[in-house]
């Protein structure tokens, strides 16, 4: 196939996908910033390598494993960004995003986890990936992946606790 369709190929992959693979990006990194810039690093690396990944069955299965393999990678080095208090402009509006921040306050509850937690919990129970399968993409052991999950869980059990109007809808959601 000639480059400019491999061109084509990859640019009607991302007008198709880009919605999706935003979403997770945001609920991997818990910001609208760091998904942009995830998602960008994420298909500037899948369309370099284009020619071979679309021969696979999973081409977008593909961008979301480099996603998880980057943030893996961005906790193993230190920050050296300056954190400031306002954002400077604002992204186009996704309606898809609105749905993430609706689910019983998901975004606020995994955003008070550190990146690993909030990336082992993403991968096991949104992507419903296995513990060996979110190892491999997080370049650890399925120990640390068993342990940080639980690690997560408790701490977000606790939160409910802290929020005593938030436990008791839980409660009466289990009840029934």
């Amino acid at each position: 196939m000639r480059g400019g369709d491999l061109d084509r190929q990859f640019d009607d992959f991302v007008a198709n996908r880009f919605p999706a693979l935003y979403r997770y990006a945001y609920v991997l990194t818990g910001n609208q910033h760091d998904a942009e810039d995830l998602v960008q690093e994420a298909l500037t690396r899948t369309g370099v390598a284009w020619g071979r990944i679309r021969r696979k069955d999973d081409p977008e299965g593909y961008v979301r494993t480099t996603m998880a393999r980057i943030m893996a990678n961005r906790w193993r080095r230190p920050k050296l960004e300056h954190l400031v208090p306002g954002v400077p402009e604002t992204a186009a509006d996704d309606p898809g995003l609105d749905r993430v921040h609706e689910i019983d306050g998901l975004d606020a509850a995994l955003g008070s986890l550190p990146p690993r937690m909030r990336a082992v919990l993403v991968l096991r129970y949104f992507e419903q990936l296995s513990e060996e399968e979110t190892a491999r993409a997080l370049g650890c052991s399925r120990g640390t992946v068993k342990s940080q999950a639980s690690r997560a869980l408790a701490k977000l059990r606790a939160g409910m606790l802290d929020d005593p109007e938030r436990a008791l809808m839980e409660d009466r959601r289990g009840r029934s």
